[in-house]
């Protein structure tokens, strides 16, 4: 079952020709309604069913919309107003949810959930975002940085913050696709080490480090996220410690020249990133929002075999 828990899940070649899908179902539809269905409507009649256990903006709208621009529906649930949300285990969920649609995407936080989730699943699972990995954002991220003519192998990405989900999937996409990644993160706040290991065992070069600049100097591209995710406690003590890795404009100064800005949203303008790098010339930040959909599209054409 091709399951999408992590880019691994489908590997370097599969991610390539979901970015290449991307870019030519982009362009097709360039001054189209949103609504409109894709010329082929390869999904016609198949079923999304999306779990909601964390709140959501972009991944539930971009979702809806992919599904729906393939040709097929999409089944909307808040796990609060359902029976997992009262105790109904993840095995009988997947189970029932198998019998209704042809894909799960789910948003939840323990990783284990998800990995449960596809245990017991008869169709594929996606991750629409963990605790543990983000890799849908990252299949967007990868996507505009493709659009804004850099060559992923080789890249030099810089990321400021916390070392988290988002940070995960992009060391595990840095192997996949041969780019070094430099993590500015405060001591104690480092990505997860299995996915630092795996990538370093593909060759690449990940650098965790503690000075913000140094992290930067040179980059192509610079990644931030929010320094305190849904749910995490102790957001007073976090906060104080990311200070030193803020994204202002004199920090940027030390990227490249034509280094771009991204950041997977929502932000705390103010915190760790300021309005006018947010809303500056390098900032990709609004592509990389719409390309969500675009992303989304081709990891279901892949999960559903039509890709």
């Amino acid at each position: 079952m091709p399951h999408f828990l992590n880019l691994s899940d489908a590997g370097g070649d599969a991610v390539a020709a979901m970015l290449a899908d991307a870019i030519d179902r982009k362009a097709a539809r360039a001054g189209w309604p949103k609504g409109k269905v894709d010329a082929d409507a390869p999904l016609a009649g198949h079923v999304l069913a999306m779990v909601f256990e964390k709140n959501s903006t972009r991944t539930r709208a971009s979702f809806d919309i992919a599904i729906r621009q393939l040709g097929g529906s999409a089944m909307i649930m808040d796990a609060g107003v359902t029976q997992l949300g009262r105790g109904e285990t993840i095995a009988d969920t997947a189970r029932v949810l198998s019998r209704y649609a042809d894909a799960i995407m789910i948003r939840t936080d323990d990783h284990a959930k998800i990995e449960e989730l596809a245990e017991y699943a008869s169709v594929p699972v996606i991750n629409g975002l963990t605790d543990l990995s983000h890799p849908c954002q990252i299949v967007a991220d990868l996507l505009t940085v493709v659009e804004s003519g850099k060559a992923l192998p080789g890249l030099e990405l810089a990321w400021l913050g916390d070392g988290n989900n988002v940070l995960a999937s992009l060391i595990e996409a840095a192997g996949l696709f041969g780019f070094h990644v430099r993590a500015g993160v405060p001591q104690g706040y480092e990505p997860d080490a299995s996915f630092v290991e795996a990538a370093r065992a593909k060759g690449v070069r990940i650098d965790i480090m503690r000075d913000a600049r140094e992290a930067v100097a040179g980059a192509d591209l610079v990644v931030t996220d929010t320094w305190v995710s849904m749910g995490q406690d102790h957001a007073h003590n976090k906060v104080a410690a990311m200070a030193p890795y803020q994204v202002d404009e004199r920090l940027m100064t030390g990227a490249r020249d034509d280094a771009i800005f991204l950041h997977c949203l929502p932000a705390h303008r103010g915190e760790e990133v300021v309005d006018a790098v947010i809303d500056g010339p390098r900032s990709r930040v609004w592509d990389e929002a719409e390309n969500r959909v675009h992303a989304q599209k081709s990891i279901l054409l892949w999960a559903l075999g039509k890709l």
